[in-house]
């Protein structure tokens, strides 16, 4: 990684949180803190699909607008009571050891796809693809994170890894028990915020650095935004849902009808933090 330059970490928080990232995202550009030009970007599980749109060049306007779009033809996606009791318990068994607590999670992923609870693997794809403003991977420095639902292991892709961007970005997202683990190099992989909602310490040597984490907090193994960046550089700003944003989320973050009240959320958001963030961008 650099010693110097700017580094945006993108954290996970579902459909809405994707939508929270943009209206974000446009919001402090229009009041002239433009983050898309980072010299490094990191997203996990939404932020990776944030993270892919905002380095493919596409205008933020324009990606603004598309989460403002009637949300018609697409259907709600919930983590059920079951499955989170089954995370509960995984956290429980698999105390102090990160790696365990991971490989439970993917096992109860790997199980819900062979039980047919979730999609298919073509099916997902298929929907991270329509996402995606290109499908092919930037030339500016983005890595994708995920986490291997059999060993446990962290992993990040870029562009050298030789892997579809598609499929990592539906790696990344793959939350489990809900979407189906995604296959590459022969491993089958869930989603990035099973490690930590934003993988902040992936930005490490940057000495600028702004997250946008729709999901700030941890749980268990499941490392915070704050234990992340605590000592990391020596500028950072975290921005996470303020009070109306909250509301505008509601409590299920993969529902697309609350992705229009998210993204406007996100933006009138940025004019209460824009000038926090300048002071670490460009102060």
């Amino acid at each position: 990684m650099s010693d110097q330059g700017t580094a945006l970490v993108l954290g996970g928080g579902g459909i809405t949180g994707i939508a929270w990232e943009i209206g974000l995202l446009a919001g402090l550009a229009e009041a002239g803190v433009d983050l898309s030009g980072a010299d490094f970007v990191v997203g996990t599980s939404a932020g990776s699909v944030v993270g892919a749109q905002v380095t493919s060049g596409a205008e933020l306007e324009e990606l603004y607008a598309r989460q403002l779009e009637p949300a018609t033809g697409e259907t709600a996606a919930r983590l059920n009571r079951a499955t989170l009791a089954q995370f509960g318990w995984a956290m429980l068994r698999t105390r102090g050891d990160h790696a365990a607590f991971r490989r439970r999670i993917g096992s109860i992923a790997l199980a819900a796809e062979k039980a047919g609870l979730t999609p298919s693997e073509q099916e997902r794809l298929d929907v991270i693809g329509a996402r995606l403003v290109s499908t092919e991977w930037p030339e500016r420095p983005f890595v994708v994170t995920a986490v291997d639902a059999e060993s446990g292991k962290f992993r990040t892709f870029d562009r050298e890894s030789g892997v579809p961007l598609v499929s990592a970005v539906a790696a990344s997202c793959a939350v489990p028990g809900v979407y189906p683990p995604v296959s590459i190099d022969g491993s089958r992989y869930v989603d990035g915020g099973m490690r930590s909602a934003a993988n902040a310490d992936v930005a490490q040597g940057y000495d600028r650095l702004v997250v946008l984490a729709p999901i700030p907090r941890g749980i268990g193994p499941i490392a915070s935004v704050d234990a992340q960046v605590t000592g990391l550089i020596a500028r950072v700003a975290v921005v996470s849902p303020d009070r109306h944003s909250k509301a505008a989320i509601g409590k299920n973050v993969l529902d697309p009808a609350a992705r229009a009240s998210s993204a406007e959320a996100g933006r009138a958001q940025a004019m209460t933090v824009a000038q926090q963030v300048a002071g670490v961008w460009t102060g």
